[in-house]
């Protein structure tokens, strides 16, 4: 059996947040003395991250490695008041590149309780966007079914749930049905907050998964949304690789493949799967086949401080 077709999976790449954050960051270095520091990485992706470090951008995942009055730019996953108050006692030029999907997931956070709910945040421990969402008020963290069981918060009969933006639907609906299980009285956010490029890209790989021996995704291993491509093409039983560039496929995984599925988590760059489909054409892959998807059409602005096209003095 020798490889025969790729299908592409659409949409994948780049989403409206991500896009957002870098542009921010192109637009800081334009305008704003040099160098540009960056707290945490824009976007969980080797290559972008790489490239802007050659064009005088810094990445911080401290305050105090910022020289005071600099420019900070606060990555697309948001950060806790506490570091803003940090940079501001720092005199710090503070730009904002959070992706407002998650923008919206801390202001319910606030809202919630100040309404006097008891907050659980559906989530990954030690990621910067539930390290940002958990500094905005009291929660408990969850990031499995298991961890239900133990849970106790302060208010059980007024219970609400909030997630990070960049989860598996299929285990956060599980981890969800738990908890309403231990919280028969607990609501949903009232919109859901597992964004709308997260949902796209995992049902993309499900309507392609069942054309394909083998998945591929595009992405850095600590891009959450990435991790979780993979992890829906192995739950419908598609074996599935996470692989920064065409150079990681090991020719092995391709044994008894003839067709190959090709994804790429949000922040992964659309230059990683043109070079992927190529190395796939190397190898014999004669037709290039993409997913029949409507485009997304988000756009979301960026800060009105970063409009303008003359250098700023410090």
């Amino acid at each position: 059996m020798a490889l025969k077709r790729v299908v592409l999976a659409k949409p994948r790449g780049f989403c409206a947040g991500v896009v957002r954050a870098i542009e921010i960051v192109e637009r800081a270095l334009d305008l704003f003395p040099l160098p540009i520091y960056v707290f945490h990485e824009i976007v969980h992706n080797r290559y972008v991250v790489e490239d802007l470090s050659k064009r005088d951008v810094i990445f911080v995942n401290s305050i105090e490695e910022i020289p005071d009055g600099a420019v900070c730019v606060y990555s697309a996953h948001g950060v806790s008041p506490h570091v803003r108050e940090l940079a501001k006692r720092k005199r710090l030029r503070q730009i904002d590149a959070t992706c407002p999907l998650v923008t919206k997931v801390h202001l319910e956070a606030i809202r919630f309780t100040r309404e006097g709910y008891s907050l659980i945040l559906i989530g990954h421990p030690q990621h910067e966007e539930v390290e940002g969402t958990m500094g905005e008020a009291p929660m408990q963290l969850v990031s499995s079914v298991k961890e239900v069981e133990r849970l106790e918060v302060p208010n059980p009969d007024k219970v609400i749930y909030l997630t990070q933006t960049t989860l598996s639907l299929d285990d956060t609906a599980q981890i969800v049905k738990a908890l309403q299980l231990k919280f028969p009285k607990m609501q949903s956010p009232p919109k859901d907050d597992i964004c709308y490029a997260t949902q796209n890209r995992q049902n993309a790989v499900k309507d392609i998964a069942g054309q394909v021996d083998l998945m591929l995704v595009i992405g850095s291993q600590n891009s959450s949304n990435s991790q979780r491509l993979r992890e829906v093409s192995s739950a419908v039983g598609v074996p599935a690789h996470l692989i920064n560039d065409e150079t990681e496929i090991k020719p092995e995984w391709l044994d008894n493949v003839e067709v190959v599925g090709v994804t790429a988590g949000a922040s992964a760059p659309e230059e990683f799967v043109r070079r992927v489909i190529n190395h796939l054409r190397s190898l014999g892959a004669s037709a290039v086949e993409e997913l029949n998807a409507e485009d997304e059409d988000v756009h979301f602005s960026i800060p009105q401080e970063l409009h303008g096209t003359t250098k700023l003095a410090n």
